[in-house]
Protein backbone atom coordinates (compact mmCIF):
# COMPACT_ATOMS: atom_id res chain seq x y z
CA UNK A 1 0.00 0.00 0.00
CA UNK A 2 2.65 2.58 1.04
CA UNK A 3 4.85 1.58 -2.34
CA UNK A 4 1.71 2.17 -4.13
CA UNK A 5 0.68 5.63 -2.88
CA UNK A 6 4.43 6.62 -3.22
CA UNK A 7 4.28 5.93 -6.82
CA UNK A 8 0.96 7.67 -7.07
CA UNK A 9 2.69 11.10 -5.53
CA UNK A 10 6.15 10.39 -7.68
CA UNK A 11 3.78 10.19 -10.71
CA UNK A 12 1.68 13.44 -9.83
CA UNK A 13 4.80 15.19 -9.19
CA UNK A 14 6.05 14.29 -12.59
CA UNK A 15 2.70 15.33 -14.22
CA UNK A 16 2.05 18.92 -12.21
CA UNK A 17 3.69 21.38 -13.95
CA UNK A 18 6.42 23.45 -11.69
CA UNK A 19 6.11 26.99 -10.44
CA UNK A 20 8.83 28.01 -13.17
CA UNK A 21 7.35 26.22 -16.15
CA UNK A 22 3.76 27.56 -14.85
CA UNK A 23 5.29 31.33 -14.96
CA UNK A 24 7.88 30.89 -17.81
CA UNK A 25 7.13 33.94 -20.15
CA UNK A 26 8.80 35.12 -24.00
CA UNK A 27 10.09 38.28 -23.69
CA UNK A 28 8.87 40.11 -26.22
CA UNK A 29 10.80 43.11 -27.64
CA UNK A 30 9.02 46.27 -28.37
CA UNK A 31 10.42 49.49 -29.68
CA UNK A 32 8.81 52.59 -28.99
CA UNK A 33 8.38 56.41 -29.26
CA UNK A 34 5.90 56.46 -26.28
CA UNK A 35 6.47 59.00 -23.58
CA UNK A 36 8.49 57.35 -20.96
CA UNK A 37 5.84 58.20 -18.36
CA UNK A 38 3.52 55.57 -20.93
CA UNK A 39 5.91 52.74 -20.38
CA UNK A 40 4.64 51.37 -17.39
CA UNK A 41 0.72 51.28 -17.87
CA UNK A 42 1.11 50.13 -21.20
CA UNK A 43 3.36 47.11 -20.58
CA UNK A 44 0.54 46.18 -17.65
CA UNK A 45 -2.12 46.04 -20.20
CA UNK A 46 -0.15 43.82 -22.51
CA UNK A 47 1.11 41.47 -19.98
CA UNK A 48 -2.52 41.76 -18.64
CA UNK A 49 -4.23 40.78 -22.14
CA UNK A 50 -1.36 38.14 -22.93
CA UNK A 51 0.17 36.62 -20.23
CA UNK A 52 2.31 34.64 -22.11
CA UNK A 53 4.53 37.47 -23.16
CA UNK A 54 7.15 40.04 -21.06
CA UNK A 55 7.36 43.53 -23.08
CA UNK A 56 10.92 44.95 -23.27
CA UNK A 57 10.60 48.50 -23.94
CA UNK A 58 13.43 49.81 -26.49
CA UNK A 59 12.76 53.86 -26.39
CA UNK A 60 13.94 56.79 -28.10
CA UNK A 61 12.21 59.71 -29.98
CA UNK A 62 10.86 59.13 -33.51
CA UNK A 63 13.67 60.27 -35.24
CA UNK A 64 16.32 58.54 -33.42
CA UNK A 65 14.17 55.05 -33.49
CA UNK A 66 13.34 55.55 -36.91
CA UNK A 67 17.26 55.98 -37.87
CA UNK A 68 18.06 52.85 -35.77
CA UNK A 69 15.73 50.71 -37.47
CA UNK A 70 16.30 51.43 -40.99
CA UNK A 71 20.06 50.95 -39.64
CA UNK A 72 19.22 47.57 -38.81
CA UNK A 73 17.11 46.92 -41.51
CA UNK A 74 19.00 43.33 -42.02
CA UNK A 75 19.20 42.38 -38.72
CA UNK A 76 15.93 43.68 -37.08
CA UNK A 77 16.43 43.05 -33.06
CA UNK A 78 12.84 44.57 -32.13
CA UNK A 79 9.85 41.84 -32.49
CA UNK A 80 6.54 44.87 -32.76
CA UNK A 81 7.37 48.33 -33.01
CA UNK A 82 4.27 49.97 -31.03
CA UNK A 83 3.44 54.04 -30.94
CA UNK A 84 5.60 55.15 -33.49
CA UNK A 85 4.92 57.72 -36.15
CA UNK A 86 2.73 56.23 -39.08
CA UNK A 87 4.86 57.80 -41.48
CA UNK A 88 7.95 55.78 -40.46
CA UNK A 89 5.84 53.01 -40.61
CA UNK A 90 4.68 53.57 -44.00
CA UNK A 91 8.28 53.69 -44.70
CA UNK A 92 9.53 50.31 -43.35
CA UNK A 93 6.43 48.86 -45.39
CA UNK A 94 7.70 49.93 -48.29
CA UNK A 95 11.09 48.64 -47.31
CA UNK A 96 9.59 45.18 -46.64
CA UNK A 97 10.65 45.39 -43.46
CA UNK A 98 6.88 44.73 -41.71
CA UNK A 99 4.91 41.40 -41.54
CA UNK A 100 1.43 41.31 -43.30
CA UNK A 101 -1.14 41.31 -40.53
CA UNK A 102 -4.22 43.19 -39.81
CA UNK A 103 -5.16 42.37 -36.17
CA UNK A 104 -8.37 41.54 -35.07
CA UNK A 105 -11.07 44.56 -34.89
CA UNK A 106 -8.97 46.76 -37.23
CA UNK A 107 -12.02 46.79 -39.64
CA UNK A 108 -14.04 49.01 -36.85
CA UNK A 109 -11.49 51.77 -36.52
CA UNK A 110 -11.45 55.04 -38.09
CA UNK A 111 -10.31 54.65 -41.74
CA UNK A 112 -7.27 57.08 -41.53
CA UNK A 113 -5.83 55.34 -38.54
CA UNK A 114 -5.89 51.93 -41.35
CA UNK A 115 -3.34 50.81 -43.20
CA UNK A 116 -4.69 52.01 -46.75
CA UNK A 117 -2.05 49.98 -49.33
CA UNK A 118 -2.07 46.18 -49.50
CA UNK A 119 -0.53 43.97 -48.17
CA UNK A 120 -2.05 45.45 -44.95
CA UNK A 121 0.88 45.89 -42.28
CA UNK A 122 0.33 48.49 -40.28
CA UNK A 123 -2.89 50.05 -37.69
CA UNK A 124 -2.70 53.63 -35.68
CA UNK A 125 -2.91 54.29 -32.46
CA UNK A 126 -3.74 58.04 -31.76
CA UNK A 127 -3.06 61.32 -33.66
CA UNK A 128 -1.02 64.38 -32.56
CA UNK A 129 -1.37 67.80 -33.78
CA UNK A 130 1.04 70.81 -33.82
CA UNK A 131 0.09 73.66 -31.90
CA UNK A 132 1.81 77.08 -29.78
CA UNK A 133 2.36 76.89 -26.71
CA UNK A 134 2.12 80.56 -25.08
CA UNK A 135 3.45 81.66 -21.68
CA UNK A 136 0.31 84.00 -20.32
CA UNK A 137 2.24 85.54 -17.92
CA UNK A 138 4.95 86.95 -19.94
CA UNK A 139 3.02 87.50 -22.75
CA UNK A 140 1.00 89.48 -20.47
CA UNK A 141 3.82 92.03 -19.18
CA UNK A 142 5.45 92.20 -22.58
CA UNK A 143 2.50 93.18 -23.86
CA UNK A 144 2.43 90.94 -27.08
CA UNK A 145 0.08 90.26 -29.47
CA UNK A 146 -1.51 86.95 -29.62
CA UNK A 147 -0.85 85.39 -32.79
CA UNK A 148 -3.21 83.65 -34.88
CA UNK A 149 -1.67 82.70 -37.96
CA UNK A 150 1.81 81.00 -38.39
CA UNK A 151 2.96 84.12 -40.36
CA UNK A 152 2.21 86.21 -36.58
CA UNK A 153 5.43 84.30 -35.48
CA UNK A 154 7.71 86.33 -37.89
CA UNK A 155 7.21 89.76 -36.23
CA UNK A 156 10.62 91.26 -34.82
CA UNK A 157 8.83 91.25 -30.98
CA UNK A 158 9.27 87.25 -31.04
CA UNK A 159 13.11 87.21 -32.08
CA UNK A 160 14.93 85.10 -29.49
CA UNK A 161 11.71 84.01 -27.55
CA UNK A 162 10.36 80.74 -29.50
CA UNK A 163 11.63 77.67 -29.16
CA UNK A 164 10.95 74.63 -31.43
CA UNK A 165 11.10 70.63 -31.56
CA UNK A 166 13.88 69.10 -33.42
CA UNK A 167 12.30 67.91 -36.91
CA UNK A 168 15.16 65.15 -37.00
CA UNK A 169 14.83 64.25 -33.37
CA UNK A 170 11.05 64.40 -32.77
CA UNK A 171 8.00 63.23 -34.88
CA UNK A 172 6.75 66.67 -33.96
CA UNK A 173 9.54 68.51 -35.01
CA UNK A 174 8.79 66.74 -38.46
CA UNK A 175 4.79 67.05 -38.96
CA UNK A 176 5.19 71.02 -38.56
CA UNK A 177 8.11 71.25 -40.91
CA UNK A 178 6.06 68.75 -43.16
CA UNK A 179 2.74 70.60 -42.97
CA UNK A 180 4.35 74.28 -44.02
CA UNK A 181 5.95 72.23 -47.23
CA UNK A 182 2.52 70.85 -48.02
CA UNK A 183 0.29 73.15 -47.49
CA UNK A 184 2.65 76.51 -48.42
CA UNK A 185 4.39 74.87 -51.24
CA UNK A 186 8.36 74.13 -50.91
CA UNK A 187 9.62 77.42 -52.01
CA UNK A 188 7.41 79.61 -49.71
CA UNK A 189 7.82 76.63 -46.77
CA UNK A 190 11.45 77.38 -46.68
CA UNK A 191 11.48 81.14 -47.40
CA UNK A 192 8.84 80.85 -44.08
CA UNK A 193 11.28 78.81 -42.02
CA UNK A 194 14.44 80.82 -42.96
CA UNK A 195 12.45 83.89 -41.77
CA UNK A 196 11.06 82.00 -38.53
CA UNK A 197 14.56 80.46 -37.74
CA UNK A 198 15.76 84.00 -37.03
CA UNK A 199 13.31 84.19 -34.26
CA UNK A 200 14.16 80.80 -32.52
CA UNK A 201 16.43 80.26 -29.80
CA UNK A 202 16.48 76.40 -29.86
CA UNK A 203 15.05 73.52 -31.35
CA UNK A 204 14.98 70.86 -28.93
CA UNK A 205 15.22 67.18 -28.66
CA UNK A 206 12.12 66.00 -27.60
CA UNK A 207 8.16 66.99 -28.97
CA UNK A 208 7.39 67.82 -25.59
CA UNK A 209 10.45 70.07 -24.40
CA UNK A 210 9.25 73.27 -26.33
CA UNK A 211 5.80 73.56 -23.96
CA UNK A 212 7.49 72.57 -20.72
CA UNK A 213 10.08 75.34 -21.23
CA UNK A 214 7.22 77.46 -21.78
CA UNK A 215 5.44 76.40 -18.99
CA UNK A 216 8.29 76.64 -16.53
CA UNK A 217 8.84 80.41 -17.88
CA UNK A 218 12.04 80.34 -19.74
CA UNK A 219 10.59 80.92 -23.18
CA UNK A 220 7.68 82.87 -24.41
CA UNK A 221 6.42 80.84 -26.58
CA UNK A 222 7.27 77.11 -28.49
CA UNK A 223 5.84 74.68 -30.75
CA UNK A 224 4.86 71.56 -29.66
CA UNK A 225 1.96 68.83 -29.85
CA UNK A 226 -1.71 69.36 -28.51
CA UNK A 227 -2.29 66.50 -25.75
CA UNK A 228 0.94 67.81 -24.02
CA UNK A 229 0.21 71.48 -23.68
CA UNK A 230 -3.61 70.50 -22.45
CA UNK A 231 -1.95 68.49 -19.29
CA UNK A 232 0.19 70.79 -18.54
CA UNK A 233 -2.44 73.29 -18.55
CA UNK A 234 -4.85 71.16 -16.86
CA UNK A 235 -2.13 70.87 -14.07
CA UNK A 236 -2.11 74.68 -13.68
CA UNK A 237 0.86 76.06 -15.92
CA UNK A 238 0.04 79.70 -16.95
CA UNK A 239 0.05 78.95 -20.93
CA UNK A 240 -2.44 79.44 -24.08
CA UNK A 241 -2.55 76.84 -26.54
CA UNK A 242 -3.11 78.53 -29.53
CA UNK A 243 -4.37 76.50 -33.14
CA UNK A 244 -3.22 78.76 -36.35
CA UNK A 245 -6.26 79.34 -38.11
CA UNK A 246 -4.54 78.34 -41.29
CA UNK A 247 -3.91 74.75 -40.37
CA UNK A 248 -1.85 72.48 -38.17
CA UNK A 249 0.08 69.34 -38.90
CA UNK A 250 -0.85 66.12 -37.79
CA UNK A 251 0.54 62.52 -37.09
CA UNK A 252 -0.36 59.21 -36.30
CA UNK A 253 1.26 57.03 -33.86
CA UNK A 254 0.72 53.27 -35.43
CA UNK A 255 2.47 49.66 -34.52
CA UNK A 256 3.04 46.99 -36.76
CA UNK A 257 5.14 43.46 -36.18
CA UNK A 258 8.57 43.62 -37.46
CA UNK A 259 9.12 40.89 -40.56
CA UNK A 260 11.05 37.85 -39.23
CA UNK A 261 10.27 38.13 -35.35
CA UNK A 262 10.99 34.81 -34.09
CA UNK A 263 7.84 35.54 -32.48
CA UNK A 264 5.25 36.24 -34.68
CA UNK A 265 2.08 34.67 -33.00
CA UNK A 266 2.80 36.48 -30.14
CA UNK A 267 3.19 39.64 -31.53
CA UNK A 268 0.12 39.01 -33.22
CA UNK A 269 -1.88 38.80 -30.18
CA UNK A 270 -0.24 42.09 -28.65
CA UNK A 271 -1.49 43.45 -32.09
CA UNK A 272 -5.02 42.04 -31.68
CA UNK A 273 -5.05 43.79 -28.21
CA UNK A 274 -3.25 47.06 -29.65
CA UNK A 275 -6.26 47.70 -32.00
CA UNK A 276 -8.97 46.63 -29.38
CA UNK A 277 -11.22 48.93 -27.46
CA UNK A 278 -9.68 48.81 -24.49
CA UNK A 279 -6.28 49.64 -25.27
CA UNK A 280 -7.80 52.84 -27.01
CA UNK A 281 -9.49 53.89 -23.41
CA UNK A 282 -5.71 53.88 -22.30
CA UNK A 283 -4.72 55.70 -25.75
CA UNK A 284 -7.23 58.21 -24.52
CA UNK A 285 -5.90 58.82 -21.13
CA UNK A 286 -3.27 60.82 -22.95
CA UNK A 287 -4.40 61.59 -26.57
CA UNK A 288 -7.37 63.38 -27.46
CA UNK A 289 -7.76 61.88 -31.14
CA UNK A 290 -7.93 57.80 -30.99
CA UNK A 291 -8.58 55.01 -33.97
CA UNK A 292 -11.70 53.95 -31.73
CA UNK A 293 -15.09 55.97 -32.76
CA UNK A 294 -16.19 55.50 -29.91
CA UNK A 295 -13.33 56.21 -27.99
CA UNK A 296 -13.02 59.68 -26.64
CA UNK A 297 -11.81 61.33 -23.30
CA UNK A 298 -10.38 64.77 -23.82
CA UNK A 299 -9.43 66.94 -20.84
CA UNK A 300 -11.41 70.11 -20.35
CA UNK A 301 -7.82 72.06 -21.49
CA UNK A 302 -7.99 70.60 -24.67
CA UNK A 303 -8.78 73.23 -27.61
CA UNK A 304 -12.43 72.51 -28.78
CA UNK A 305 -11.95 73.31 -32.51
CA UNK A 306 -8.64 71.64 -32.98
CA UNK A 307 -9.76 68.75 -35.37
CA UNK A 308 -11.96 71.51 -37.57
CA UNK A 309 -8.06 73.00 -38.22
CA UNK A 310 -6.34 70.12 -38.80
CA UNK A 311 -4.64 70.49 -42.32
CA UNK A 312 -4.40 68.48 -45.29
CA UNK A 313 -1.27 66.03 -44.92
CA UNK A 314 -0.26 63.24 -46.98
CA UNK A 315 1.25 60.28 -44.95
CA UNK A 316 2.53 58.84 -47.85
CA UNK A 317 4.05 62.00 -49.11
CA UNK A 318 5.67 62.54 -45.25
CA UNK A 319 7.46 59.12 -45.46
CA UNK A 320 8.69 59.13 -48.86
CA UNK A 321 9.88 62.92 -48.32
CA UNK A 322 11.35 62.44 -44.97
CA UNK A 323 14.97 62.07 -46.23
CA UNK A 324 15.35 64.76 -48.28
CA UNK A 325 13.35 67.15 -46.38
CA UNK A 326 15.65 66.76 -42.97
CA UNK A 327 18.86 66.99 -45.20
CA UNK A 328 17.47 69.91 -46.33
CA UNK A 329 16.43 71.24 -42.64
CA UNK A 330 20.11 70.14 -41.17
CA UNK A 331 22.16 71.93 -43.41
CA UNK A 332 19.61 75.52 -42.96
CA UNK A 333 19.21 75.20 -39.00
CA UNK A 334 21.47 72.16 -37.92
CA UNK A 335 23.60 74.51 -35.82
CA UNK A 336 20.66 75.48 -33.61
CA UNK A 337 19.62 71.87 -32.95
CA UNK A 338 20.03 70.03 -29.21
CA UNK A 339 21.33 66.66 -29.94
CA UNK A 340 19.92 64.96 -27.14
Amino acid sequence: MRLASALVSLLAAFSAPSPAVATERTRLIIYTALEPEQHAPFKQAIEAAVPEVEVSWVWHQTGVLTDRILAERDHMQADMVLGLAATSLIAFEKLGLLLSYEPVGADQLRRPFRDPTAPYTWTGMDAYLGVICLNSDLAHRGHVLTPTRWQHLLRPEWKGRLVLPSPVMTGTGYLLVANWIQNMGEDAAWAFMDALDQNVVAYLATGSGPCEEVAKGRHLAGLSYDMRAALLKEGGAPIQILVPADGVGWELEAFAINAGSPHAELAKRVADWAASRAANELYAQTFAIVAHPEVSNPPSTYPPHIEARMAKNDLSWMAENRTRVLAEWIRRYGAKAQAN
